[in-house]
């Protein structure tokens, strides 16, 4: 495969990794509430794990085919966000992490918990859909070396590994710089549950106007 496509598609996938979105809102909300902030991340990239087979078994192509099935994938997104922003906003007084009482209990319940959670903000994130079915495709070629789904692949599991590293550093430093000061923890916990409703909501009312069409021609059908 083409080293400088690999090359431009790392500056791209570094880059909207590191645009705050759902992700690092979910990465700081568990490096803040969660003993061990590792199952959150672990789900974050099980989920573009998830788009990276998808991709590689060429769902990119059907979403192409069909803008509908993406239409109601984002507003399940979008939906899935204010529930998680909404619980986040719920849990903000008991922010913050101290190794003796605060932050969770640590069991495979709560570990579960973290990792399903955070499965569910990746693999319906937009941000990762975007990546996935738009931009991927633009630095696969049909004539490399290797077959198409080896370079998805390829990307994908590049675009997962950029992703651990720099959420788990997202995570990190927002426990060890809030971690002595209780008050701005609860205050980030507060903000990143309001920027998840936020960022739910807006992708609700964008998808407004898409999902009444499709239903009136529903409708006008039946």
């Amino acid at each position: 495969m083409d080293p400088q496509a690999i090359i431009g598609f790392l500056i791209v996938a570094v880059t909207l990794t590191c645009t705050p979105g759902p992700d690092w809102a979910y990465s700081i909300s568990a490096g803040l509430r969660e003993r061990s902030f590792a199952p959150a991340i672990a789900g974050l990239c099980s989920g573009y794990i998830l788009h990276t087979i998808l991709l590689a078994a060429g769902i990119a192509a059907l979403m192409a085919a069909v803008p509908a099935l993406l239409l109601w994938l984002t507003v399940v997104g979008a939906l899935y966000l204010l529930w998680l922003g909404v619980s986040t906003v719920k849990s903000w007084r008991g922010a913050g992490f101290t190794t003796d009482t605060s932050g969770s209990t640590g069991g495979a319940g709560t570990h579960l918990g973290a990792f399903l959670n955070g499965f569910g903000v990746s693999s319906i994130n937009p941000k990762g859909m975007l990546l996935f079915l738009a931009l991927t495709p633009q630095f696969i070629s049909p004539h490399a070396a290797f077959p198409v789904p080896v370079q998805s692949v390829i990307l994908g599991l590049t675009f997962v590994a950029s992703a651990a590293i720099i959420y788990t550093v997202v995570a990190a430093g927002s426990r060890k710089l809030l971690r002595s000061r209780p008050g701005a923890a609860r205050g980030i916990t507060l903000a990143s549950g309001i920027i998840m409703c936020g960022l739910g909501a807006v992708l609700l009312v964008e998808q407004a106007g898409p999902v009444a069409a499709v239903a009136g021609h529903l409708l006008a059908r039946g």
